[in-house]
């Protein structure tokens, strides 16, 4: 027969032991976020025009970056942070971009990054990150990158990476750059 001592003992046991599972499940669920600081890309350094007697091919690529979406209804918007990644991906040539404009939903100019040519090396990636903040581009913003390639290089590739984080909660989605020039 089992005594009383070692039933409440047995039961004390499992309740410490459900508390022990609880705290970890508790400390494995909450938010963790680390602070890190990147530095924004130095537009002066990247300056770099190409030789005058290269024969380039000159291109415009649109790409659409949401600031914020819709959510429940018209009436409610959900920030977000847009990562725009342009990428050289060509293995031997380095590309030029000689513009980078950004316009809002009603296709106003919002800002320029840059007006002189800038370089980005064989297989390098430059971002532009738009701060969960920032919401001048709206619900419909627009990039629209102007740039020149040596014949047989690969053309540049432009995407936007939109992010939230609001607790356990979490939206993402990615959008490409299409050639209309």
């Amino acid at each position: 027969m089992v005594s009383v001592r070692t039933t409440l003992i047995c039961h004390t046991m499992k309740k410490l032991l459900l508390l022990l599972i609880s705290a970890l499940i508790f400390s494995a669920c909450a938010e963790r976020t680390e602070s890190v600081t990147i530095e924004p890309v130095s537009w002066d350094k990247r300056k770099s025009s190409p030789n005058p007697a290269d024969s380039m091919i000159n291109g415009q690529t649109y790409l659409s970056v949401y600031s914020q979406i819709y959510s429940q209804t018209q009436h409610r918007k959900y920030d977000l942070t847009a990562t725009v990644s342009l990428r050289n991906t060509d293995l031997d040539d380095t590309i030029y971009i000689h513009r980078t404009t950004y316009y809002n939903t009603q296709g106003q100019l919002i800002r320029t990054f840059f007006d002189e040519p800038i370089f980005i090396a064989p297989l390098e990636t430059v971002e532009i990150v738009i701060d969960e903040t920032d919401q001048e581009g709206g619900t419909g913003g627009n990039f629209i990158f102007d740039w020149a390639i040596k014949p047989g290089t690969n053309q540049p590739l432009f995407e936007g990476v939109m992010i939230s984080t609001s607790g356990q909660q979490g939206l993402s989605f990615t959008t490409q750059g299409k050639r209309i020039h």
